[in-house]
């Protein structure tokens, strides 16, 4: 499934325009950078209530397929500014994490 389909399917807000394309396999919620970037797996969705310009470049460097902000968190400028350099998808969701990440797998399995 694509990002483009999950979000679609979840009801997510598309805050970036890059990485639409990119397949996803999994999910995975954290908020330790550093244990993320050590956990997650390649094409994995990753829920984070961070907002910081650092959790783009975990994504790239953990071959994720995008970021999902819940609870109607808003994102920094800098932040999207940077996620669509560097061609990773920004979502922003309404629901808390634990909601997207059983509501995620349920739509890969």
């Amino acid at each position: 499934m694509t990002v483009t389909e999950l979000a679609a399917k979840l009801n997510l807000r598309i805050l970036t325009q890059t990485g639409a394309t990119k397949k996803v396999t999994g999910v995975y919620s954290g908020d330790l950078l550093s244990w993320v970037m050590s956990h997650a797996k390649k094409n994995d969705a990753w829920v984070t209530v961070h907002t910081h310009v650092n959790i783009v470049a975990v994504a790239v460097l953990a071959e994720l397929a995008c970021i999902i902000i819940p609870e109607g968190i808003e994102v920094e400028a800098a932040t999207l500014a940077k996620a669509e350099e560097e061609g990773i998808a920004l979502l922003g969701a309404d629901a808390d994490a634990a909601e997207l990440c059983w509501r995620i797998y349920e739509v890969l399995h």
